[in-house]
């Protein structure tokens, strides 16, 4: 049975809002008062405590910490995967825990792209039929789908790949056909679970390289788990947490070690 996370002896002042630069009507994502509590037996355990967070259009956001901290519980809620205990997010305006299920649902389809540690495509499609999934479930027809796909594909520099399966595909290519698949619906966030966990540095390094070319745009945020700390240099703000709680941010755009 887990034990429960003892409060952070950083105390409050330790979660004060991290606001963002800019003019509000930049601001993609705000977190406030954002607790998750998950009951195991007769234990409670806080996997988040509290957190405010904002992020911007424009930005690649990363979530950094230990194993464990509340980095993809924290993702999982801004998506509207998992509900909140207490707290608010508006994810561009919009009131997330206080949407139904439906409505979650439907927004992350409009909104919202994923990008996985462990790619998820599909073994029996070809690169083309992976990205244009998004497309069809938004009931675009299947040969148009399956051109814009190709033009994302394209963009991530996989435009002679499109008819191959994912077994063909090294693991640095898989990820490239699920960023583009994360992004042919042109999503205005882009949430990204450990995407460079399974890759070597070269190749990890390549993938976000090429996330910042095609994905960051003026009306899109990205936001990004990691505790891969070679990537690290690639954020635009790193928003760092322990035991539930965003205990700092930083700048990115430089090679930066927590701990």
């Amino acid at each position: 049975m887990a034990a429960p996370v003892p409060p952070s002896p950083r105390g409050p002042a330790a979660q004060a809002p991290t606001p963002v630069p800019g003019a509000a009507a930049t601001l993609a994502i705000s977190c406030r008062g954002v607790t998750k509590v998950y009951a195991e037996g007769g234990t409670e355990v806080h996997a988040l405590r509290g957190v405010d967070l904002d992020a911007r259009t424009g930005e690649l956001l990363l979530l950094v910490g230990p194993s464990g901290c509340g980095k993809t519980t924290l993702l999982s809620v801004i998506a509207g995967v998992l509900d909140v205990t207490a707290g608010h997010i508006e994810v561009f305006g919009r009131s997330v825990d206080g949407m139904s299920s439906g409505e979650k649902t439907r927004f992350r389809k409009d909104n919202i792209g994923f990008i996985f540690q462990q790619y998820n495509l599909l073994p029996t499609l070809t690169a083309a039929e992976n990205v244009a999934v998004p497309l069809l479930i938004q009931g675009l027809a299947r040969r148009a789908a399956i051109a814009r796909a190709n033009d994302e594909l394209a963009e991530v520099g996989l435009g002679d790949r499109t008819t191959s399966y994912p077994r063909q595909l090294s693991g640095g290519q898989q990820q490239r056909v699920a960023i583009a698949r994360a992004l042919v619906a042109h999503p205005r966030l882009i949430v990204c679970d450990e995407p460079t966990a399974n890759l070597d540095g070269e190749t990890g390094g390549r993938v976000l390289e090429m996330l910042k070319r095609v994905a960051v745009a003026r009306d899109r945020c990205i936001l990004l788990v990691t505790h891969d700390t070679r990537v690290f240099r690639y954020g635009d703000r790193i928003a760092e947490m322990l035991d539930g709680r965003i205990i700092g941010m930083h700048d990115g755009g430089k090679d930066w070690h927590h701990g």
